[in-house]
């Protein structure tokens, strides 16, 4: 940090116990949280002349955080995330990114976020379908972990798929996280978070039925990209996924050949 000259670094996988915070030398401080010295932990390492920028640290588990820091009137969320590795159960998963949406939510409208995590995952190469989340500079093949991280970079930004009960669902939320951003009321509080669950019910029936209607269409370029999304949200619902090998002829034109596979 000091060769760089960087003045704010998340970490993660610090394998530290106990939720303090700590100098460790050359005019830099660690916050840290974990809750087990073998595994997980994550941490935010500030300059020491930023600490007394510091508003609030929100430990959400030992692989979720958020400092609060504010310069000259702005407010800036540093969040330190740490999502499971590609072999982890999906349960560990699903819950790692519960807790990222929880935190990002808990953001008030107009305060800046951002984001520095280990996300375990391969986003791919190629950006086609993404572009207004990611470059085109990326690695290997998307597999499941990569998948994640796009659909949380889009939240409402993917909304093709959106029918009325969603969109009810969704303005519904978005005023209830307004009234507890106001008023954070246990009351407030306990809405909001039964209308995102409300919100990722209505969600999930949409998603299943708009891409039950894309399997039909996988000759085309639309389809070959959903193809990957279509899987992931089958074996999250615990059904059997389809899985299409993707062969193109001389022409370009997409063929396909399906086997019918029981999620394990």
């Amino acid at each position: 940090m000091e060769r760089r000259k960087v003045d704010i670094l998340c970490v993660q996988e610090t394998r530290w116990k106990g939720n303090k915070a700590r100098s460790i030398g050359a005019g830099f401080k660690l916050f840290y949280y974990g809750v087990d010295s073998k595994r997980n932990g994550v941490g935010v390492v500030l300059k020491e002349e930023f600490v007394r920028n510091v508003l609030e640290v929100k430990r959400a588990s030992d692989r979720v955080m958020n400092l609060k820091l504010e310069f000259e009137g702005v407010m800036l969320n540093v969040v330190s995330g740490y999502a499971p590795q590609a072999g982890c159960e999906l349960e560990k998963k699903e819950r790692f990114w519960s807790e990222l949406d929880e935190v990002k939510e808990s953001i008030p409208t107009g305060q800046r976020v951002v984001i520095g995590a280990d996300f375990n995952g391969y986003v791919g190469e190629g950006n086609r379908g993404d572009e207004e989340v990611m470059g085109k500079f990326g690695v290997k093949e998307r597999n499941l972990e990569g998948q994640m991280v796009v659909d949380f970079a889009k939240e409402d930004k993917e909304t093709w798929w959106w029918n009325e009960e969603v969109q009810d669902s969704v303005q519904r939320k978005r005023l209830a996280k307004k009234k507890w951003v106001m008023d954070r009321t246990e009351e407030n509080r306990q809405e909001y978070k039964e209308l995102q669950r409300r919100v990722k019910r209505e969600v999930s029936k949409a998603k299943q039925k708009a891409y039950d209607e894309l399997y039909t269409t996988l000759d085309t370029i639309k389809g070959e990209k959903d193809l990957y999304r279509l899987a992931r949200q089958r074996a999250r619902d615990g059904k059997d996924v389809q899985q299409v090998r993707v062969i193109k002829d001389r022409d370009g034109r997409v063929l396909t050949s399906e086997e019918s596979v029981q999620r394990r």
